[in-house]
């Protein structure tokens, strides 16, 4: 229903914003929806592969903390500078949705490559790099397109229904893994064609329903890359891109979290995907009447609040519960964190971004949260090497805790004063 009627949500009229808004989801627009479809499936076919993998490479091929830790950090940071260029052509060329087709298309063609790679640990860090070059490429114009396809007044919204279809995708991930290795005789090969198939699907779905989104005037101002550096003048541009390195180096990943909660409990290997299955439910159920409330009460306690739950996180880990109470607990603060601060994030930084630069800034901070992510999951799995998990655990909420603090400081006095309005270049 949602794919067939895709358009931008046209609310001039007070009447007709008071019956969008009594619509509730339908206000987010047709295209938020192909969007979320796309990342659905898209999330299918990577969780599918991902959600093994830190029991693969720990396990398997018996890597060190330190050694995991740089992976998983360079897997996420070193690509973050595609984000920029993928923000910075969509603007260009003013097409977000052929930029984000590309690195979708990306993606899909990586799970073809891991068929090739065997047990080379070299070859297969290559393959998800390819694979996460895609999302860096993907996600500037993705999420710019969701600001342009919704209005502002239900960019919460907007964003918690995409993100809530997207970790339904990560939900159903390593179910299907589970259910394709055992129809398949644990063949990974066939978890991989099924991925691909999956993923193939997502991009025809964004070619086929998803519509390009920008300003109907003309371009004010040529995209250059001058152009680009002035979004470094706005202050509340600024001030947003600090505070998303902060938290970024906050965050210190989910293989690290389910990792610990493997060795604390003596989880058997075979169960381990099933971690991030609880997280991406509790996600799911959450997401969007997180979003909902950011509309209403604000975005930046929003976001605060889901910070503070990533510190309560990394102290339940080796705090006084045990058993399905600890898992249950972490798994549910650990979705609630995502549904408050990922989707919710990139709505705080829309108002404040100008038209046409939108997702260059979008991806300007999310590269800076990313490469901060690089500098910390390193850094935790030095740690964890260096003191053991239990310290390393307890200085990443320490950190965490400063990271909120700053947070806190930096954006409560921008959001009293610049709320929901757009900074010119």
């Amino acid at each position: 229903m949602y794919l067939s009627s895709i358009g931008r949500p046209v609310a001039d009229d007070p009447h007709t914003a008071d019956r969008s808004r009594r619509r509730g989801l339908t206000v987010v627009g047709g295209n938020v929806f192909a969007l979320g479809t796309v990342s659905l499936l898209t999330d299918i076919s990577a969780e599918m592969v991902t959600a093994i993998l830190p029991v693969y490479l720990v396990f398997g091929l018996s890597m060190s903390p330190l050694a995991y830790g740089m992976i998983d950090g360079i897997y996420t940071g070193a690509t973050a500078l595609l984000r920029l260029v993928g923000g910075y052509v969509a603007d260009r060329v003013r097409k977000p949705k052929a930029v984000a087709g590309v690195g979708y298309a990306m993606s899909a063609l990586a799970k073809l490559g891991l068929l090739a790679v065997g047990r080379s640990a070299g070859s297969i860090g290559l393959v998800i790099a390819v694979d996460r070059a895609g999302k860096g490429l993907r996600t500037a114009p993705r999420d710019a397109l969701i600001t342009l396809s919704a209005p502002p007044q239900a960019l919460g919204r907007a964003f918690g229904v995409h993100r809530a279809m997207d970790s339904f995708g990560a939900f159903l991930g390593p179910l299907v893994a589970l259910a394709v290795l055992a129809a398949a005789g644990q063949a990974f090969d066939a978890v991989l064609v099924t991925s691909f198939c999956i993923a193939a699907l997502g991009v025809l779905i964004l070619v086929l329903f998803v519509r390009d989104r920008h300003d109907e005037r003309p371009p004010t101002a040529v995209v250059s890359h001058r152009e680009a550096l002035t979004l470094l003048r706005a202050a509340p541009v600024r001030r947003l891109l600090i505070a998303a390195c902060l938290l970024g180096f906050a965050v210190i990943g989910d293989g690290f979290v389910y990792l610990l909660l493997q060795r604390r409990e003596e989880i058997s290997l075979g169960w381990f995907p099933l971690l991030a299955v609880g997280t991406s439910l509790a996600y799911l159920l959450l997401a969007i009447p997180i979003g909902a409330l950011a509309d209403r009460i604000g975005r930046v306690p929003i976001v605060l609040g889901g910070y503070t739950t990533l510190v309560v996180v990394y102290l339940l880990l080796f705090g006084p519960l045990h058993g399905w109470p600890l898992l249950a607990l972490v798994l549910l603060l650990y979705g609630f964190f995502y549904a408050a601060t990922d989707g919710v994030l990139m709505a705080l930084a829309g108002p404040v971004l100008p038209e046409h630069l939108r997702t260059t800034g979008i991806a300007l901070i999310q590269t800076g949260q990313a490469l901060a992510y690089l500098a910390s999951s390193v850094l935790f799995g030095l740690a964890w090497q260096l003191w053991g998990p239990v310290t390393a655990s307890r200085c990443a909420a320490a950190v965490a805790v400063l990271a909120v603090v700053a947070t806190a400081f930096l954006l409560i006095n921008q959001s009293t004063t610049t709320t929901d309005t757009e900074v010119t270049a």
